[in-house]
């Protein structure tokens, strides 16, 4: 029973969360056991809040998952400090080390919005409107879950129901094989339409919920990949219906502001982080570590008498100590063109120097990220910065994806994003080509636009050049990061041995090594 132990477990850690701050509402205030809870709305909306508070606690997973191997990573510490998580850069996973908790932490997330599902179907005290409001949040929600399930393992079990925690089951009743992935694909799917069956034409106004455009984006990129990986090519039809559908937003004209500030008319859903609630701590992984930085690097490689540099991003005014564990390549620094405002708005870029030769020579360029730097408030950094889901340009560059896979120019969706990075004033426009030519440069807008947004793995699982996706290496583009031949199947990632220690019905992710008896 100790598996059930601890689903239990986290249903009372989740309605027995304390709240800190009410200006976002995003924190459950009082603890009841399931028994007497679903008492009152008061209560429901809690459950909810707690539902998007687990959520945003999986940021950084969603990180991990959609951005880490994407090989936008350097692997090798620039820096006398160590990096973090170099299996995973490096596509190292194994059973043993699989690099993420069991199903990535998700299905605990699953099982608390199947009850919520469960529980407020009947509810007599909730208005209609109220019920359809909640119902398609928690269906949306659970899509978006199995999604980054399915773009991670494949196959994984589908559980659409609270038997778990209603039955009191024993252990070998608990057991679920994983389905293939056509019918997680179904189940995200489905859900997705139930979502916007419950939502009608009710549109949410706080973008730190999910809401029904948060699952029409969800849909189009859903019935993208789809087309692209299942090539279930009718779907590119839904998938543009779905994000034509979503209006309202347009690009902010300074690309910084796209998160220094807060739910703008260009964000449709992110997961909200706000000072004595709960901060964004992660992006400091990105940053130099302070006494390994001062004194020891410089900014202009024209000025070669410039002073070293001292805490220039004034790092040492925080809440806890900095140190680079994540870095990004600097040559995804060098690929943003000129003008670009999103390279130094994404990045803070410098150097190193060797004085004692004649002529001077640079010996180490380095970047870290400031691009979720927060704010600083009564001389403490907060890292405060909302993490963006979906916002406008990807709906944008999605729907350039989509014309390029039907055989029309992308120009109309592809160049407002250019014409906001070069502040109206692009020197190199986009000229419509080949489809292959029209999909690396689609692909080039999305990895510079959305730097730690957790989108370039899952970028280039889908995107392709010719029949080939752009995760595999090739002579034809320099992104790929996998051998076709002889990594193809780390494309998904393994289970660990926990897994399948508890649930023997579960089988190893195709291509990996398993000692499972």
């Amino acid at each position: 029973m100790k598996k059930h132990i601890k689903i239990m477990a986290v249903i009372f850690a989740l309605l027995g969360m304390t709240a800190c701050n009410t200006h976002l509402d995003l924190a459950p205030e009082d603890y009841f056991a399931d028994g007497n809870y679903w008492q009152n709305e008061a209560q429901v909306d809690n459950f909810m809040t707690g539902i998007h508070s687990q959520l945003r606690g999986q940021q950084f997973q969603l990180f991990r998952l959609g951005e880490m191997r994407g090989g936008g990573l350097i692997n090798v510490a620039k820096f006398p400090v160590s990096l973090n998580e170099l299996s995973l850069i490096e596509h190292n996973m194994t059973e043993v080390s699989p690099g993420l908790t069991a199903w990535a932490g998700f299905m605990n997330s699953i099982l608390q919005i199947n009850l919520f599902i469960e529980r407020i179907s009947n509810l007599s005290f909730l208005s209609e409107t109220k019920k359809n409001t909640l119902l398609g949040q928690a269906h949306g929600l659970r899509a978006f879950y199995y999604f980054h399930l399915l773009r991670t393992y494949g196959g994984v079990p589908i559980r659409l129901s609270a038997d778990v925690l209603n039955s009191r089951p024993d252990q070998v009743s608990l057991r679920l094989a994983r389905s293939p992935e056509a019918e997680v694909l179904t189940a995200v799917k489905n859900d997705i339409a139930k979502s916007l069956e419950h939502f009608g034409s009710e549109q949410g106004a706080n973008k730190a919920y999910w809401s029904l455009n948060a699952t029409r984006m969800l849909k189009g990129e859903v019935y993208l990949w789809s087309a692209k990986v299942y090539g279930t090519t009718a779907d590119l039809t839904e998938a543009k219906a779905a994000l034509n559908a979503v209006t309202g937003y347009s690009l902010v004209s300074n690309f910084a502001n796209v998160i220094k500030t807060k739910r703008n008319e260009e964000i449709i859903f992110t997961l909200p982080f706000m000072f004595n609630e709960a901060e964004l701590s992660s992006s400091s992984f990105f940053l130099y570590d302070i006494p390994s930085f001062s004194g020891r690097y410089y900014k202009d490689t024209v000025d070669v008498d410039a002073p070293a540099l001292i805490d220039p991003l004034t790092l040492e005014q925080t809440t806890s100590q900095t140190i680079q564990r994540y870095g990004y390549k600097y040559d995804l620094f060098q690929s943003y063109q000129t003008g670009d405002q999103r390279r130094d708005a994404t990045f803070y870029d410098f150097y190193a120097l060797d004085r004692t030769v004649v002529p001077q020579r640079v010996t180490v360029r380095n970047i870290v990220l400031t691009k979720f730097l927060g704010t600083i408030n009564n001389n403490i950094r907060n890292y405060t910065d909302d993490w963006p889901v979906y916002r406008e340009a990807d709906r944008l560059l999605m729907l350039a994806e989509i014309a390029n896979a039907e055989g029309t120019s992308p120009q109309a969706f592809i160049q407002p994003v250019r014409d906001r990075a070069f502040n109206g004033n692009d020197p190199t426009p986009f000229v419509n080509g080949s489809r292959d030519a029209n999909e690396i440069a689609i692909f080039e807008e999305r990895m510079k636009e959305f730097v730690w947004e957790g989108k370039r793995w899952y970028d280039i699982r889908r995107m392709k050049y010719g029949t080939t996706p752009l995760v595999f290496r090739s002579s034809n583009h320099p992104y790929g990061v996998l051998n076709q031949s002889t990594e193809g199947y780390k494309v998904l990632w393994p289970i660990g041995r926990d897994v399948w220690t508890n649930d023997p019905l579960v089988d190893q992710t195709p291509g990996y090594e398993t000692t499972k008896p």
